[in-house]
């Protein structure tokens, strides 16, 4: 799949940087236990480090919300999306597993502190391009809310914004009908280009050990 980063964003952002992979002949299903388990681990361990720490201590949320700023967007009120998981990992309000792919991706987006989207292929049209939101860009989120992303990065196809790193659309929701499916990794900028396809890769080596099929690899920016 082609995906292209607006010239607008490397603009404010010099380091900026993503991490695709695309995966092909996938199955999807309910999680396996062992993902289900260390994913109620990682956030009952979370929930005891956040009666010491500030969510907006962890370097990077720091990092996100600084970059938020950056390109126009209250992070206050628009939270990237593994702030917002981090915040209710503090009341003790647990993330419940979905499916394989969705825990897997909510997985790596807590553990590396990075927000992270996944998404079915077949329910995207033509080619990709992150943008920054305009005053009109908005959809239907998983959040079952009408969001409005206005100077917030959002990705693009032929149809229409689909996803961000605050929230992903219904349109292109993967469900366990899903064989063929597009991974956005938000990486930090200060992340190396080396260390960033090393991320990406190893994420992707575990997302098909649980699910099968192949993948390719892609670091933009």
């Amino acid at each position: 799949m082609i995906v292209k980063l607006d010239d607008s964003i490397v603009k404010i952002e010099p380091s900026f940087k993503i991490g695709i992979i695309h995966y092909t002949k996938i199955v999807v299903t309910s999680s396996p236990q062992m993902l289900k388990g260390r994913l109620q681990l990682f956030q009952e361990q979370l929930f005891f480090e956040l009666d010491d720490k500030a969510v907006t201590d962890f370097d990077g949320i720091k990092e996100w919300r600084a970059l938020w700023k950056k390109f126009g967007a209250d992070p206050n009120r628009y939270r990237p999306s593994m702030e917002a998981m981090y915040r209710r990992i503090a009341k003790q309000n647990y993330i419940t597993p979905m499916h394989s792919a969705v825990d897997l991706n909510n997985f790596f987006s807590m553990q590396y502190e990075i927000p992270m989207g996944i998404y079915d292929v077949e329910k995207i049209l033509g080619e990709i391009t992150l943008t920054i939101g305009k005053e009109e860009t908005k959809y239907s989120g998983l959040n079952g809310r009408d969001n409005k992303l206005h100077n917030i990065l959002t990705l693009q196809d032929n149809l229409g914004p689909f996803g961000s790193p605050f929230v992903d659309s219904v349109r292109t929701a993967v469900s366990e009908n899903t064989t063929n499916a597009l991974q956005v990794v938000f990486l930090r900028p200060s992340i190396s280009k080396e260390d960033g396809q090393q991320l990406i890769n190893s994420m992707a080596t575990m997302f098909t050990q649980i699910h099968g099929g192949d993948f390719d690899t892609t670091l933009i920016g």
